[in-house]
């Protein structure tokens, strides 16, 4: 950090000499700007706290309930209306017109496809066989020798015809060389080429002369514009306006300054009043209501607690306790007399008959074992 304080000290520009028309000048102005920037500023900053109050107790919940009940809103009405709407009406809308396009678009169309157009396209595939083998067949036996008679007679035309125009072409080429060319020629080198290098030479000192002229009148014009325009206005500029901008420029930095001055200045003093008028209100509204919670209401709850809600709410649990008892014996009363009424007037059902409930037993089933009065033998069975 040592190595960079010189670097970061040399990037910043040197301050320039104030003189004492700066220094007379900034104390009264930064006096005059505190004055009015103190007001403004204890308004902004109790703006600012009014507004954080206000979207921290009020409009932040606000929107959080405000956001739920519209989520709330959106999926009750929205999302479940459209989920409803496809389950329960697009879907077999959608099946019902796939059943319909199957049976009345699809199936009809592959029996037409199988039963009509196939063969009506192999019939149509014959028939262009048959066509094109006519074709075939008279292009090679009469058009093409047609075609070699006819353009051996082209070719013999066209060879007289070439010979023709190339007699009369060398013939037009001699009369232009010699009735246009070489006239113009000579019209060109002794007649329009002396003609047109005088007219030059005319040309070129007309020229000459203009721009002597031009050159004389905007030496005067630019003499005439130093006198009347540039000097006074190179002298309002040096003597006038040079120095009343930098009077204004150190005005309107002063001012600045003084501004920003006043700004920090009034920043602390805003901190301050804020300060004591929380703590104020931390004396006269927040302590006492802490220690009246503190020493007053937590004693009171707590006993009202004890002594009053813990009681209710066990003898509330009691009763209900009771209750459900009382009401679980009528019905199991209800029931049985039903049950005996039933079984008086028609009788005990399947259901309800007693059945026999076999012994429990150690020993597997079996044969009985023997004794005197029965008898496991074959000669002495029944």
């Amino acid at each position: 950090m040592d190595l960079e304080k010189p670097a970061a000290e040399a990037r910043q520009p040197e301050r320039q000499a104030e003189g004492c028309l700066v220094v007379a000048i900034r104390i009264p102005v930064r006096i005059a700007v505190l004055v009015l920037v103190v007001p403004v500023r204890l308004a902004w900053d109790g703006l600012v706290a009014g507004w954080r109050l206000l979207t921290d107790a009020v409009l932040r919940p606000l929107g959080w309930a405000l956001g739920r009940a519209l989520a709330w809103v959106v999926g009750a009405v929205l999302v479940r209306s459209s989920v409803g709407l496809w389950r329960y009406v697009v879907v077999p809308l959608g099946k019902a017109l796939g059943w319909l396009g199957n049976v009345l678009v699809v199936v009809p169309l592959v029996w037409a496809g199988r039963q009509v157009l196939v063969p009506l396209g192999h019939g149509i595939a014959w028939v262009f066989r048959a066509v094109g083998s006519g074709l075939g067949w008279l292009y090679a036996r009469v058009l093409t020798p047609v075609g070699y008679g006819a353009l051996w007679v082209l070719r013999g035309l066209g060879k007289g015809v070439a010979a023709v125009g190339l007699g009369v072409y060398e013939v037009a080429v001699w009369l232009v060389r010699y009735l246009v060319v070489v006239p113009a020629q000579w019209l060109y080198v002794w007649v329009l080429t002396p003609v047109g290098r005088a007219l030059a030479l005319c040309a070129q000192g007309v020229a000459w002369l203009v721009a002597k002229a031009g050159t004389g009148i905007g030496f005067a014009l630019d003499w005439v514009l130093c006198l009347l325009v540039m000097m006074p206005a190179l002298a309002l500029w040096r003597w006038v306006l040079t120095p009343v901008g930098r009077a204004l420029v150190v005005v309107g930095r002063e001012v600045g300054a003084a501004l920003g001055h006043a700004w920090r200045i009034a920043g602390h003093i805003s901190l301050a009043v804020g300060r004591f008028l929380g703590t104020l209100l931390r004396l006269i509204l927040v302590e006492p209501s802490r220690w009246v919670y503190q020493t007053v209401l937590t004693p009171v709850g707590h006993f009202v607690r004890d002594a009053v809600l813990r009681p209710a709410a066990e003898a509330a649990r009691g009763v209900g306790r009771i209750t459900r008892q009382a009401l679980a014996t009528a019905r199991d009363t209800a029931r049985q007399a039903r049950a005996d009424i039933r079984r008086i007037f028609l009788g005990a059902s399947g259901r309800e008959r007693p059945q026999a409930v076999p012994a429990p037993r150690r020993e597997p089933g079996g044969v009985d074992g023997r004794t005197l009065g029965s008898s496991t033998t074959a000669l002495t069975k029944d």
